[in-house]
C-alpha cells in the first residue's frame, strides 16, 4: 500500500442521480433521468480499489437514491471485502425488510435515513411525494432489526428549536442515537429556497448545543462549521466533533461520473478517477492543498482565532455571490482558477475576529 500521511476519513459517493423523490433542497437536482457518464460496475470496483490505497475510510453510498443502482449490493460487498466501512445515505423510501437484510448481507454497516420533521405532512411536502415519512420510519425499524446502525439526517430548514427536538425525540423512540443536522447550502434545487438569516441559524445552533449539552446522543450540526466556535464560547467540548468544515481535509465527494470534489456542496472538480488515480487526486490536487492550508484563508476567516477548528464553510464562501464562474453540464465548475475563491470568508458567520480568544 502507498504511504498516505492523512488519508480521507469519509468519502461521500453519488453513485446515481436517479431518485423517486423530488426533494426541494437536492444538491444534485436528482430525478427521473440519469446523468451522463455514470461509472460502470467495474469502474466502481476500481474506484474502491483506488480508495483502499489511501487507507480505510468510511464510504457513504449515496445518490440520488443509491438503491436504484442494480449493482448496489455488489459495490457494497466489494468495498466490504477490501476492508472499507461501507455505509449508505438514503431517503428510506425503497427499504423494506428484505432490502434491509440484503444490505446487511452486503456488508453495509450503517444507514443514514432522512427525516426532516416529526410531522408526516411537512416531511412529505419537503420531499415532494406522499408517504415518504411513513416509509422512512418503517425503514429505520427494518434496518435496526437487521442489525444495521441507523443515523437520522435532518435538513434544518426552519429556525425553531422545537422542530429539531421533534425529530430527535421521534428518533429516540425508534432507538436512534446518531443525528446529523444539515444546514443546507444553496446548490442544486436548494438555490430556489429562501434561506433563513445567518442570525437565525446562529441562534438555532446555540440553542441546539445548549439543549443537548449533557445528552448521551451523538448530535452534530453539519454545513455549519461555526458551531465549533459557538460551542467554544459556551464551554462545550466533544472530541468526536472534529473540525467544523472537513471539505478536502478529511472528507471528499465522488460524483457519479468520477469527478472528485471537496464536498457535495462545493461543486469544483479536483480531478476525475477515470483519468487520475484517486490517490493522486487526494494527495496532489492544488484545490485540496489550498483547502488544507489555513494560512490561505482570506477575509475575516483568514484573521479568525478559530480558523483551525472551524475553517468556515468553504461551499458558502465559494457561493458568496452565487458563484459567477462558469458551470458545465452536471453543475461542476472547472478547477482552473478557483482555489482562491474557495478560500474566501464564510458569509454566514457573524463572528468578528478579536471578539473571543479560544
Amino acid at each position: 500500500m502507498k504511504s498516505v500521511v492523512n488519508g480521507p476519513r469519509i468519502i461521500s459517493w453519488n453513485l446515481t442521480l436517479r431518485c423517486p423523490l423530488k426533494c426541494a433542497h437536492c444538491y444534485v437536482d436528482a430525478g427521473d433521468k440519469e446523468t451522463d457518464g455514470v461509472l460502470t460496475t467495474e469502474e466502481a470496483f476500481s474506484v474502491i480499489d483506488q480508495v483502499r490505497e489511501t487507507g480505510k475510510p468510511v464510504v457513504v453510498l449515496s445518490g440520488g437514491e443509491p438503491l436504484l443502482r442494480e449493482d448496489i449490493y455488489e459495490i457494497a460487498r466489494h468495498g466490504t471485502e477490501q476492508g472499507l466501512r461501507m455505509v449508505m445515505g438514503t431517503s428510506g423510501y425503497l427499504i423494506d425488510q428484505m432490502i434491509a437484510v440484503k444490505l446487511k448481507g452486503a456488508g453495509i454497516r450503517a444507514v443514514a435515513i432522512s427525516l426532516d420533521s416529526k410531522d408526516p405532512a411537512i416531511h412529505d411536502s419537503f420531499r415532494g411525494l406522499e408517504g415518504v415519512w411513513e416509509r422512512a420510519v418503517k425503514a429505520i425499524g427494518y434496518c435496526r432489526d437487521a442489525g444495521i446502525v441507523v443515523q437520522i439526517n435532518m435538513s434544518v430548514m426552519g429556525s425553531a428549536i422545537s422542530e429539531v427536538e421533534g425529530v430527535i425525540g421521534l428518533g429516540t423512540t425508534l432507538g436512534v442515537r446518531d443525528y446529523q443536522l444539515f444546514f443546507p447550502v444553496p446548490t442544486g434545487r436548494a438555490r430556489q429556497i429562501e434561506p433563513r438569516s445567518p442570525e437565525e441559524y446562529e441562534e438555532l445552533i446555540r440553542q441546539i448545543l445548549i439543549r443537548y449539552r449533557y445528552s448521551d446522543l451523538n448530535i452534530r450540526p453539519t454545513c455549519a462549521p461555526q458551531f465549533r466556535r459557538i460551542a467554544n464560547e459556551l464551554g462545550i467540548t466533544n472530541p468526536a466533533w472534529g473540525r467544523g468544515c472537513l471539505a478536502g481535509i478529511t472528507y471528499c465527494r465522488i460524483f457519479a461520473n468520477g469527478d472528485v470534489t471537496p464536498c457535495p456542496y462545493l461543486p469544483v472538480s479536483a480531478g476525475n478517477v477515470r483519468k487520475t488515480p484517486f490517490f493522486e487526486i487526494w494527495n496532489n490536487s492544488s484545490l485540496f492543498s489550498a483547502l488544507r492550508n489555513p494560512d490561505l484563508l482570506t477575509g475575516k476567516c483568514g484573521r479568525c482565532d478559530f480558523k483551525t477548528i472551524c475553517g468556515g464553510c468553504r461551499a458558502r464562501a465559494y457561493r458568496r455571490d452565487d458563484a459567477a464562474t462558469p458551470l458545465w453540464c452536471d453543475g461542476l465548475a472547472t478547477p482552473d482558477t478557483l482555489n482562491g475563491e474557495c478560500c474566501g470568508e464564510d458569509p454566514w458567520c457573524l463572528y468578528q475576529p478579536g471578539d473571543v480568544t479560544p
